[in-house]
């Protein structure tokens, strides 16, 4: 009997929501990297891209009352399915009083060739972007972008996107920045009025 795709699964009382294995980035520390699955989950590698129908079937398969948060991250950027991942999100939100969180790689702009960061208002409660690292160079060096102006890129989404949603966090991985670059990244996240989020490694 074929298993089906893991389009959502549960961490931390949290409903997470795998809707791609596309990446802008290939980050040295992506989680992917170590296994199939993430915090026990069964395998993220998807045979295909899910459905719209598909990903509101498998999230409304859940009692999402019992839930703390529900979060758009999977093995692969969410926003590159930016239209499907609104059209989710809003549909949750018609629903239940639930916040909706999207972890990203902040290069949502870059990919899809326009500011997008008004689609963003009304979906989701919180944005949380991988700043991974102070400077351009170090972000070439470790998380490998497909897309020019990464880095850049990312800072411009992270301050726009703002205007649209209630919060916006940065984040690191401590055990791939030196403490100086830690530092850096902090007044970074200062400048924009955003709090900065510091992860451990998952191995």
């Amino acid at each position: 009997m074929k298993k089906e795709m893991t389009i959502t699964y549960i961490v931390d009382g949290a409903l997470y929501i795998n809707v791609t294995n596309r990446c802008t980035n290939n980050c040295e520390f992506c989680i992917r990297k170590n296994g199939d699955g993430a915090y026990g989950s069964d395998s993220l590698w998807l045979e295909r891209e899910p459905t719209e129908r598909e990903i509101l079937d498998s999230v409304f398969s859940h009692d999402l009352a019992s839930f703390s948060e529900i979060v758009f991250c999977g093995y692969g950027e969410p926003s590159i399915r930016l239209d499907t991942i609104v059209t989710v999100a809003k549909r949750i939100k018609e629903k239940y009083p639930i916040r909706v969180r999207i972890n990203t790689n902040g290069h949502s702009t870059l990919y899809h060739g326009y500011d997008t960061a008004p689609l963003y208002e009304g979906a989701f409660d919180c944005v949380s972007i991988s700043l991974n690292t102070p400077s351009p160079e170090r972000y070439d060096e470790i998380c490998h972008p497909r897309v020019e102006s990464a880095h850049a890129g990312m800072l411009a989404f992270a301050s726009e996107v703002k205007k649209y949603v209630p919060e916006v966090i940065l984040s690191v991985v401590k055990d791939f920045i030196t403490a100086d670059e830690l530092e850096e990244c902090h007044r970074i996240a200062d400048s924009l009025g955003v709090y900065l989020k510091v992860r451990d490694y998952i191995s």
